[in-house]
């Protein structure tokens, strides 16, 4: 990881990355102890490591990182996708771009504003999809 990521990363932390790092971990665990939620959970995981350190990381589709497809990848993960927007993803992206918004507003703001960007696309649509470095 670069020098000017880490830095990033520790103020991200310092100024909510954290909080919304460990709600959503709060929601993975939750997600994982119902049997419906199960599906969901692995993807709310990969957005809490995400949203954890967001500077020097990407997210990606995994079949494009591993060259097969897999449930997450294929129709499945695209009904799971589905579901997701409409139960969750769409008000979790605006809460991200809201936040973006007032974080654009400073100078000092703009690469915090990028990460919520990042982290309100994959909100949107994170099943199949791993977080790798940049």
């Amino acid at each position: 990881m670069q020098p000017v990521s880490i830095l990033l990363n520790v103020l991200w932390i310092l100024f909510g990355g954290a909080l919304m790092a460990a709600g959503w971990l709060i929601a993975a665990v939750i997600m994982a102890i119902t049997v419906i939620g199960l599906p969901w959970a692995r993807a709310a995981f990969n957005i809490a490591v995400y949203s954890l350190l967001p500077f020097g990381s990407r997210a990606v589709r995994r079949d494009e990182l591993t060259g097969q497809s897999d449930l997450g990848t294929g129709a499945l993960g695209l009904i799971g996708n589905l579901i997701w927007f409409i139960l969750a993803g769409w008000w979790l992206a605006i809460g991200h771009v809201v936040l973006a918004i007032g974080y654009a507003v400073t100078i000092i703001g703009i690469p915090f504003a990028w990460a919520h960007l990042k982290l309100a696309g994959i909100a949107l649509w994170p099943i199949g999809k791993a977080i790798v470095p940049a």
